[in-house]
């Protein structure tokens, strides 16, 4: 698939769990982690769920082909009115990095913001990905924050 590619995102639906199980497999596996079998259901289900204050996702797909996703969430903010998007998970196949799928999906989720009136977006990365950051870097700004975690 090259660089002149089609490529559309769109929300994630029930028919797309083997895709999807997929995609985040090859997620979890680049971050050399794996979860139980249950955590996929309950995931796919959070994902698909209508409350809006439940995790969303989305598809990028060439074709029909579904080729990366991402999975965010929309959450209250101690210093803002309005909410914010954590933009959690962010996938794109090997075969199609550098096409565009990336960044399709996170300015798919910059326009979700902006239609929920939440206009920060925010992410966190490792790193060592390099590929990755050299998107990010073009797409959005490397904050000074380091991020702990509980002991």
């Amino acid at each position: 698939m090259g660089d002149n590619a089609h490529i559309s995102v769109r929300p994630l639906t029930p028919s797309d769990r083997n895709a999807w199980a997929r995609l985040w497999e090859g997620y979890l596996r680049y971050y050399e982690t794996e979860v139980a079998p249950e955590v996929y259901e309950i995931t796919f289900a959070r994902l698909l769920s209508e409350d809006p204050n439940e995790f969303h996702g989305l598809l990028a797909c060439v074709g029909n082909q579904p080729v990366g996703l991402v999975h965010y969430l929309f959450h209250r903010h101690a210093w803002k009115i309005e909410n914010v998007c954590y933009l959690q998970d962010l996938y794109a196949d090997p075969s199609v990095r550098g096409t565009g799928v990336g960044r399709a999906l996170i300015e798919a989720v910059y326009a979700d913001a902006d239609q929920a009136g939440a206009p920060s977006v925010y992410w966190l990365t490792q790193d060592f990905n390099h590929t990755a950051r050299k998107l990010y870097d073009r797409i959005g700004v490397k904050t000074p924050f380091i991020r702990y975690g509980r002991a």
